[in-house]
């Protein structure tokens, strides 16, 4: 017999579950966005957010991915994705994006954020405040989108508009956003660009972690020796954000912030609801 392939949609019990892991996530980054300045390691800003999640009662569940033993990505500069903490000190200036997740009861959160680091050379300091800017605007069009969209894809192709109307950037395109729910990484991808075909419908249960990756430059990338850690191939800046969103009967819930994106959907005309 052929094994019927798991629903990505949540019934409302399963919902309810993730509200937990999200803001122990959520939690997670508070702590880390109250520590991150020049002259800390990136290795103590790991601890940190470890602390966090097992005082709270989970997981760090970056932790349960096989050859993977720390609590945070933490990628600097050129640096897009999957940066492994460690001993290096950052620096004034520094673009430093750092992605987190949590789960609780076996359910997942996953949640990014970049931040720029103050000093530094201030013509620099302002174009990587800008790309992260550009980045975190885009993520939140993108999630803007989620309220409204009958089909996932419709989601990338607002995260490019977004991103277009700033400038000439970078969109990442081999890495993406996913599903998430007993997994911290699920079907279907979430794109931050235009492709063909709707996608899956957007309706009740849908749990998706939406993050765009904007680079300076190319979106060509190479991976360090490290196995891990994912750069910029001509050394451009790059920027990392991360949502986990639940869509429900009565509207669409950020689960990764303790005001269901509030802050953000508000200015775009969304008003999130909370999962009943």
């Amino acid at each position: 017999m052929r094994r019927r392939k798991p629903s990505i949609y949540k019934s409302p019990e399963e919902l309810r579950a993730m509200v937990r892991p999200g803001l122990l996530t959520e939690a997670a980054l508070t702590a880390v966005r109250a520590a991150v300045r020049p002259g800390i390691t990136t290795g103590e800003l790991d601890a940190i957010a470890e602390r966090t999640i097992r005082d709270g009662g989970g997981v760090p569940n970056f932790q349960l991915v096989p050859g993977y033993r720390h609590t945070l990505c933490v990628s600097v500069n050129d640096e897009i994705v999957h940066g492994i903490p460690g001993d290096r000190v950052l620096a004034p200036g520094d673009i430093v994006s750092v992605d987190a997740g949590a789960e609780v009861d076996g359910w997942n959160g996953d949640s990014a954020f970049t931040t720029v680091l103050p000093g530094g050379d201030a013509t620099l300091t302002t174009a990587r405040q800008t790309l992260c800017d550009t980045t975190e605007r885009a993520l939140w069009h993108g999630i803007a989108a989620l309220a409204h969209a009958r089909s996932l894809n419709e989601v990338g192709a607002v995260i490019e508009d977004a991103i277009d109307e700033t400038g000439a950037w970078g969109i990442v395109e081999d890495f993406t956003g996913h599903g998430i729910g007993r997994s911290m990484h699920e079907d279907p991808p979430v794109f931050n660009h235009r492709v063909r075909g709707g996608g899956p419908a957007v309706k009740p249960g849908l749990v998706v972690a939406i993050e765009p990756m904007v680079t300076a430059g190319t979106i060509d990338s190479s991976t360090d020796d490290d196995e891990w850690t994912i750069r910029t191939l001509d050394g451009s800046d790059a920027a990392h954000w991360e949502h986990s969103v639940a869509v429900h009967a009565d509207g669409i819930w950020v689960l990764t912030a303790s005001d269901g994106g509030a802050s953000g959907l508000v200015p775009l005309g969304v008003t999130p609801v909370p999962v009943p």
